[in-house]
């Protein structure tokens, strides 16, 4: 069946026009659980962001020029997840080119990233964007003591360069009240942390770049307005239908290319789509950043979503090239100055995928088994005073575990690899890795991810524990070089982050997944050459 004919069949069942009237049994069928139900009914809050978010532009402009007026021109925002990732596109996609802020985006527990942010630190000019939506994020929570410290020690009044974005009622606006924040923005509490990047999680960080809330929500109410139509010509309805038929058809790796200009939009659909899909042992899983290669190269599972901005005709070729493969294709045209309007198409098509596959968009069952893990091993670390890894695997540099626990094989048909990365931050260590994302599907004939921990527990870490169990999961760690203890615990950032693979790690097996660990015990040079040896042998 064609796009429009499948479309006609989501039309007739009025499908966009059920979500806008916020039906839940439109994703979970008449027959749920009360508590189901009104667990969707209290996530549906982004539907109405823009045209709801312009009564905030007040608020967030006088926050923006008081910060002006006080010299705070470096803003570090604090977040894991929804609650950072669009800031993030919004400061690459559409940052003002000599505007005198700088926004740096911390969500990691690792000690070089932290360090590198301590050292270059100039108090005076220093604002921290704490954001969680529920307010008691452990790494958000870890980072805000850590530089609560820093600043407590050389500033006179600390919490003039702290603000929060949160839900109400949180933890996270005591604290804030009782530390005296410059401010405390309260987000709506029925808009999830993944559909947040039209309210104020993604738009006071826009306004501290230069970006009006306007230039966002303008072009997002156009497109809100489109997919409320049920239509084959609403847009979002269209992408979702595709994004869902081809996953239940089996093309469930959407794999994301597009012009460099929108190439950062990438990370937040990746987390968007997995985490919203993965679950009930089905789901889509986003492949963003992986090497182009020849469309022969690319399996029967993949179904492919191509942004191009007006004038880039490379990403059109390359379109052109896998449909003449037979490989299924959605294009998208579009460009920076609309990346509001992107917003919705996506987190709308998103909800249309979960009406499809039939499963709920707006939960995330698996996420908890990893935290709770994480707490188990920094238990272990604290009662035995140290982690317990097998032994080494060469002369005492790497060790390797693996525990195929009955999952994937490396190769088969419809699996991935999944390289999971809590190894130092260093931006020169992304070529690397694409490199060996290239040669493992050269070799193996499958789709790759890379996951950079602990941020891609609260991305793809739903999918790889919810979704099909077709993924090879390769956890990659290594000792650090220094360890920052984190105010208030008894453990380091070091070993928050070890906690956090580990329990990962545990988390996978417990699922019946195919994993394989390697721990370095040295950040040598020559570790994803080293890693690239180890991975030789899955073929």
């Amino acid at each position: 069946m064609t796009l429009d004919q499948l479309l006609s069949d989501h039309t007739v069942n009025r499908v966009a026009s059920r979500i806008w009237a916020r039906d839940p049994a439109v994703f979970v069928g008449a027959d749920a659980a009360p508590a189901v139900t009104a667990a969707i009914r209290n996530r549906l809050g982004w539907l109405d962001a823009p045209a709801a978010m312009p009564a905030r532009a007040a608020e967030i402009e006088a926050f923006r020029q008081r910060a002006a007026e006080d010299g705070l021109t470096d803003i570090y925002l604090l977040g894991m997840g929804g609650s950072s990732l669009c800031a993030e596109v919004l400061r690459d996609v559409l940052g003002v080119p000599g505007h005198p802020n700088r926004l740096v985006v911390l969500d990691t527990t690792d000690e070089l990233a932290i360090q590198r942010v301590a050292t270059s630190l100039v108090p005076a000019r220093a604002l921290f964007l704490v954001a969680s939506k529920s307010g008691s994020t452990l790494e958000v929570t870890s980072l805000e003591r850590y530089f609560w410290g820093l600043m407590s020690a050389a500033v006179e009044n600390p919490g003039r360069h702290f603000a929060a974005i949160t839900d109400p009622d949180t933890s996270l606006v005591a604290h804030a009240t009782a530390h005296d924040y410059r401010h405390v923005f309260i987000n709506p509490a029925d808009i999830g942390g993944r559909y947040s990047a039209l309210s104020l999680f993604g738009l006071v960080p826009a306004a501290l770049l230069g970006v009006s809330g306007a230039t966002l929500l303008a072009p997002a109410l156009e497109m809100a307005d489109a997919c409320q139509l049920d239509s084959p010509a609403n847009p979002g309805l269209r992408l979702g239908v595709f994004m869902g038929t081809q996953a239940a058809a089996g093309r469930d790796k959407l794999t994301f290319f597009g012009s460099p200009a929108l190439a950062p939009l990438g990370a937040w659909i990746e987390q968007l789509v997995a985490e919203s899909t993965g679950k009930l042992g089905r789901g889509i899983l986003p492949v963003v950043g992986e090497p182009a290669a020849p469309p022969e190269r690319f399996g029967a599972d993949r179904a492919f979503v191509v942004v191009t901005t007006p004038g880039d005709t490379t990403p059109e070729r390359f379109a052109d090239s896998l449909e003449a493969a037979g490989h299924p294709v959605f294009r998208i045209e579009t460009q920076p100055v609309a990346l509001g309007a992107e917003f919705f198409r996506w987190e709308f098509a998103t909800a249309v995928a979960g009406a499809v596959l039939g499963l709920n968009p707006f939960d995330e069952p698996d996420v908890r088994s990893a935290k709770a893990r994480t707490q188990a091993q920094l238990d272990i670390r604290r009662e035995s005073g140290a982690f317990r890894l097998d032994p080494p695997l060469d002369a005492g540099s790497l060790y390797a575990r693996r525990d195929h626990a009955g999952g994937a094989r490396a190769g088969a048909p419809g699996s991935y690899v999944a390289i999971l990365d809590y190894l130092p931050a260093d931006p020169a260590r992304t070529d690397a890795i694409n490199r060996l994302r290239g040669s493992l599907r050269a070799r193996l004939g499958v789709a790759t991810t890379h996951g950079v921990g602990p941020r891609y527990l609260h991305s793809t870490g739903q999918y790889h524990k919810g979704g099909p169990n077709t993924g090879l999961f390769v956890l990659v760690t290594s000792d650090d070089a220094s360890a920052t203890p984190v105010p208030g615990t008894e453990y380091t950032f070091s070993t928050l982050k070890q906690a956090q693979a580990l329990g990962d790690f545990d988390a996978l097996v417990a699922g019946g997944r195919t994993v394989i660990h390697c721990h370095f015990q040295t950040h040598a040079a020559d570790v994803l050459t080293r890693l690239e040896h180890v991975l030789a042998s899955l073929a």
